[in-house]
């Protein structure tokens, strides 16, 4: 007995059918069987070319699959879990790879779908064009900042300004570009150990660590560097020199984001004068929180000894988003900011596809007057200003009926996807979390260090560095403990 598998094309009423032999079903009480479904016609979306995936065969590692290579020289492949999921994801060693097959480990009884979409090569971490030197801060000027209580660590070097911009690889991963900081102490005498910090939310384009403002948080950059540190902050995709919308809190294309300028930095460190140790710090405060940890996830399942990090502080970050942040956003509270669910849904439509438009998923009036707000240069205030006090409001009714309801809603698999919490960091990790933060409330960091511990973690905590402080009241707190932390490293 055979079944018939049917999955729309990608010109609208196209259909392919591909036959599954009865054989294929007695796997399935003791390896993962892999269903699957080739497309051939090029990507709706623009992500791509959808490839014809050509055999499937058992290997000593598991599934392989394999597939026409076409004129594509890397390719990426995506994932359903079953064919109403609604969403394509990425399997975690997925994206992207440059050979003609990719290999599925075999380790549930759960059945997959599969496609394979062609994408542009990326050189990854490739520096483009000479770093821009955007300007020295002196230690006069430093200590007058420091003078003014605006600068929170007594100054010991002038620091170097440089904007970087880098190939890097889209949410897809095909290639594109970003930008990001690079700031340098002057004359320590001695290799520096290295620091990545990752921001928190901007919604203006012009606004990224690059831009090099003395009130952004281009600064907190600054103030690890003049204390001795070269310090990395990448703008990610969407903001500064890259195009297009910001994927915010997507976990994959914030962690390779920092990925590449961390390669970038390396290369223009190594040839211009400034030498490194093997000492990797990385921390980030808020959305830099949760690239923090992603970022962390990433080096060490992916580049671990590309990239040995010695310790890591990711600070006040949205960890739990399936679970922890879905309850939140669905309790009716009143939030502080309530522009972060709609940037994370506008994100994640961007990057997932629930529906043709992000107007699609809108109720009126929010599906004409919000849209408009997302182009890049409009402020968190304004923002907020145009939405109710429960965010979930601005959908759809049906749409919020179903996402309360129903496990697998497209939505919630988008934020499964990007949550943090089902992993084991093997590196000295220190959460920083304010109990009296009602924007990321606490319990994100809570849940993420107990099952971490629980997976087996042993350099793993929660700490509170000033109790019932709010989101903006934790940062500097919190961030000065972290340094102190990575201080007794050095």
């Amino acid at each position: 007995m055979e079944e018939k598998l049917e999955m729309a094309g990608a010109r609208s009423g196209s259909t392919l059918q591909r036959s599954i032999p009865a054989w294929m079903s007695h796997l399935l009480g003791f390896c993962l069987l892999i269903l699957v479904v080739a497309v051939s016609e090029p990507s709706a979306s623009g992500q791509g070319n959808f490839l014809q995936i050509t055999n499937l065969k058992v290997a000593s590692e598991g599934w392989r699959l394999g597939w026409e290579t076409g004129t594509n020289a890397a390719f990426t492949v995506q994932y359903q879990e079953t064919l109403r999921d609604g969403i394509w994801r990425i399997p975690d060693s997925a994206l992207p790879v440059a050979t003609n097959y990719w290999i599925e480990p075999v380790r549930t009884n759960a059945s997959r779908f599969y496609r394979v979409t062609g994408v542009p090569q990326a050189d990854r971490g490739k520096v483009l064009g000479a770093p821009t030197f955007v300007r020295t801060v002196s230690l006069l000027e430093l200590g007058f900042y420091y003078s003014q209580g605006l600068l929170p660590v007594a100054p010991r070097y002038s620091v170097r300004l440089y904007k970087v911009v880098y190939e890097t690889i889209t949410p897809i991963g095909g290639k594109t570009r970003a930008s990001g900081a690079l700031i340098l102490p002057e004359s320590t005498g001695r290799p520096l150990p290295l620091i990545s910090y990752q921001h928190g939310t901007i919604t203006q384009t012009n606004k990224a660590p690059s831009a090099m403002e003395t009130t952004g948080e281009a600064f907190v950059g600054v103030a690890m560097a003049t204390a001795g540190y070269a310090v990395v902050e990448a703008d990610y995709l969407g903001l500064g020199e890259s195009p297009g919308l910001h994927p915010y809190h997507h976990a994959r294309s914030e962690a390779s984001a920092c990925v590449d300028l961390l390669r970038a930095a390396r290369t223009i460190c190594s040839t211009n004068g400034f030498p490194l140790t093997n000492r990797l710090f990385l921390c980030g405060y808020s959305q830099g929180g949760h690239a923090t940890l992603a970022l962390l996830r990433e080096i060490e399942t992916h580049h671990a000894t590309e990239f040995p990090v010695t310790a890591c502080a990711p600070m006040a970050g949205a960890y739990d988003l399936p679970g922890v942040t879905t309850g939140d956003f669905l309790s009716g509270r009143i939030f502080p900011n309530p522009y972060y669910f709609l940037y994370l849904l506008a994100a994640f439509q961007d990057v997932y596809h629930f529906a043709p438009t992000l107007q699609d998923l809108l109720a009126p009036p929010y599906n004409t007057t919000l849209p408009p707000l997302l182009h890049g240069n409009t402020t968190g205030g304004i923002i907020n200003a145009a939405l109710p006090q429960d965010p979930t409001l601005i959908l759809k009714p049906e749409y919020l009926v179903a996402f309360r309801s129903d496990p697998r809603h497209p939505l919630r698999l988008a934020l499964r996807d990007n949550g943090l919490c089902d992993w084991t960091p093997s590196t000295p990790l220190r959460l920083y979390h304010c109990s009296g933060d009602q924007d990321v409330i606490v319990a994100n960091s809570k849940v993420a260090a107990a099952g971490f511990q629980a997976r087996g973690a042993t350099n793993v905590v929660w700490l509170d560095p000033l109790p019932g402080a709010n989101h903006g009241g934790c940062a500097q707190p919190s961030l000065l403990a972290a340094k102190i932390w990575f201080d007794s490293f050095n």
